[in-house]
């Protein structure tokens, strides 16, 4: 349970994945729930019926971070109907696959919109909430690995996940005097479907290269988020968490090019 701020948590892209395990821990918290998702509405509303098994309330809107100004309005609109915002967690996302020298302009802004745009507005709203509240508030702002280490293919992804660990840091300086404290949680690989995966525990050994060989579960990422989320966490601020298993240690476009792990050996 909070303290002061607002028994209300947005969670951005809660469909599935990271997104879904979130608000799911943050109802086991005591929160209400805005549930926000781009496509795939089946997805969002069960994990609206989650957080209603648990005994919150649960909203659920459509969220096209594509036109960020106009998604952004979502967390004004979640906040009315929930009666207030005490937490956000930007976990909306997208990707890309394409060497820097293949990608268009439309497909770099179309990235960069989601990740970093979109992220931004959806944190001003709910900050400028928090402010108005008198009662402070969190904001947990999902980036990646990639906001630290370089990926071939995803140029823009890094960038905008780069880009929203110093935003987060820039906010975190700002918004410290009302309260609101504002961090980043960076996960590794995750079993979930945007990484071509099931959202079940991930097998242990499918991942030679990394120190903890699997990938993680969104549960655990949850975790950190609701650590970052709860009262326990009033002295971090401007912090990123890494949740990757040790993958950052490795490098992880090198780590996940190895097939065995013989690497351990020294």
């Amino acid at each position: 349970m909070s303290e002061g701020y607002d028994q209300v948590a947005i969670v951005t892209g809660a469909d599935s994945g990271i997104g879904k395990a979130t608000a799911v821990a943050l109802a086991e918290q005591g929160f209400d729930v805005g549930i926000t998702f781009h496509s795939d509405s089946d997805g969002a509303e069960e994990t609206a019926r989650l957080v209603r098994d648990l005994g919150k309330a649960a909203t659920v809107r459509r969220h096209d971070l594509t036109d960020p100004e106009r998604a952004a309005t979502v967390v004004d609109d979640l906040a009315e109907e929930l009666g207030g915002v005490g937490v956000l967690v930007n976990n909306a996302g997208t990707g890309s696959s394409e060497p820097l020298l293949d990608v268009d302009y439309e497909r770099w802004r179309s990235v960069i919109a989601v990740d970093l745009d979109g992220a931004f507005l959806c944190a001003q709203r709910a900050a400028r909430r928090m402010v108005h509240s008198g009662r402070g508030g969190r904001i947990v702002n999902i980036t990646s690995v990639h906001e630290e280490y370089p990926r071939v293919g995803a140029g823009p992804y890094c960038a905008a996940k780069g880009g929203l660990r110093m935003l987060s840091r820039v906010l975190a300086l700002e918004l410290a005097e009302f309260g609101i404290t504002v961090n980043t949680v960076a996960p590794g690989e995750i079993a979930t479907p945007m990484t071509g995966q099931d959202d079940v525990p991930p097998q242990t050994g499918t991942r030679p290269g990394y120190p903890i060989a699997r990938p993680g579960d969104a549960r655990e990422v949850a975790a950190v988020v609701g650590f970052l989320a709860s009262p326990s966490a009033s002295y971090v601020t401007g912090s990123t968490v890494f949740v990757d298993g040790g993958l950052g240690l490795m490098g992880p476009q090198a780590a996940g090019a190895l097939h065995s792990g013989d690497w351990r050996k020294g």
